[in-house]
């Protein structure tokens, strides 16, 4: 189990504490404001607790994707959220570092939360620039990464700043280093894993991983079109990813080898185009699809199986729709398996981005485990990587 120091095991009390957070949301096109402040309501008990053991917080955080200033993904519709969530407020400083910031940390008194530009408006960001690390590390005497969702990414704000200042984790990245140190090497049995999504290979190195562990794998979504070819089945027009057929078989193979049962869907939802308002029909999945039609999501047999293979596990992880989860017509798959976790008696693991989307508007998040903040970053963390922001914090003695 992986076990990194966080911000209980350090005095905070009048220090200026640097935090990186994950603020990357949805802003509304037409408002400009935050369309959804999940990412920001996951912050708060952190932010919290440094608020009420008297430190001065500094805020950092990415948002978008921008390529230098971009007046659209300015941080001061998220300062105007997170004073609303917190019930406190929040300064906002319109720059990344110079003198301003310098001003804004050190007038800073205990119980003061200050939030800075946008990260990726300088240069130096994702270059993992020296200077710009060093920079962030003078406002503040000690750094807490609780930004999960980039802890993946070597970038000046999450790897390099702690190398010039104590590191340690936040709650959410504890809470998120916890589940899934759980989902990689200590797993109550029974162990499923379902997996799903558009590919197999975005998830071959999570499932070769954790097949050593696991006692069970479900597999939907496109990646099950792969595994179903290379079974002999006919799959029409799907999406299939014939350079990895003979991985989708060395998969099944080592699977068996292990005594990993391996479920595939039974039956599937196809349909004639690939839009919302496609004539669609279910078939099993051993009949084959014709030319034509192609395999959007799994079937209510599917679930089933499913459900039998869930209804004793302990540890359960799920990473991947289960189909084409955009289009409504073809939610229902992913649906269903988020109802059929949020009714075991067992830890369940949620992996980011699109599961975690699912999940949340199914309505049962408050009823899984853990739904992970981070896609890209429970991925890698899933496939055994070692996460840079997460490697530089410092570890907790056994």
């Amino acid at each position: 189990m992986l076990r990194k120091q966080t911000i209980r095991d350090v005095d905070v009390d009048g220090k200026r504490v640097l935090v990186r957070v994950d603020f990357n949301v949805p802003l509304d096109r037409e408002t400009g404001q935050v369309a959804d402040d999940l990412r920001i309501r996951a912050a708060v008990p952190t932010i919290r607790y440094l608020r009420d053991h008297g430190a001065k917080t500094i805020l950092i955080s990415h948002l978008g994707r921008p390529k230098g200033v971009d007046e659209s993904l300015r941080l001061a519709p998220v300062a105007e959220r997170l004073t609303q969530v917190l019930g406190a407020p929040v300064r906002y400083v319109p720059e990344v570092v110079g003198p301003e910031v310098q001003r804004a940390a050190h007038g800073l008194t205990p119980g003061d939360v200050l939030l800075l530009e946008n990260l990726r408006f300088h240069p130096g960001e994702e270059r993992n620039d020296p200077e710009l690390a060093k920079a962030l590390a003078s406002l503040a005497e000690l750094y807490v990464n609780d930004a999960f969702g980039a802890a993946h990414r070597a970038h000046a704000s999450t790897e390099g700043v702690a190398h010039y200042l104590p590191a340690v984790a936040g709650f959410l990245m504890e809470r998120e280093i916890e589940y899934l140190s759980r989902a990689v090497s200590d797993p109550e049995r029974p162990y499923a894993v379902i997996t799903g999504g558009a590919k197999i290979s975005g998830k071959i190195d999570v499932i070769r991983n954790l097949l050593d562990k696991m006692d069970r794998l479900l597999i939907g979504g496109g990646m099950a079109n792969t595994f179903l070819k290379a079974r002999g089945v006919q799959v029409g027009d799907s999406l299939v990813e014939d350079d990895q057929l003979a991985t989708a078989e060395s998969i099944a193979e080592e699977a068996a080898r292990r005594g990993v049962t391996l479920q595939l869907p039974v039956d599937v939802v196809i349909a004639d185009r690939f839009e919302d308002g496609a004539e669609r029909r279910t078939v099993r999945a051993e009949e084959g699809v014709p030319p034509g039609w192609r395999i959007m999501d799994i079937g209510p047999a599917t679930v089933e199986a499913f459900r039998a293979h869930l209804r004793d596990a302990r540890t359960v992880v799920w990473n991947g729709p289960m189909g084409v989860f955009e289009l409504p017509s073809f939610a229902e798959g992913t649906r269903a398996v988020a109802r059929l976790l949020a009714g075991l008696d067992a830890v369940t693991i949620v992996g980011g981005g699109e599961t975690a989307q699912a999940v949340e508007e199914t309505g049962v998040a408050d009823r899984i485990s853990h739904v992970s903040t981070g896609g890209g970053a429970s991925l890698e963390f899933l496939e055994g990587k070692a996460l840079p922001g997460i490697a530089v914090l410092r570890d907790r003695e056994a």
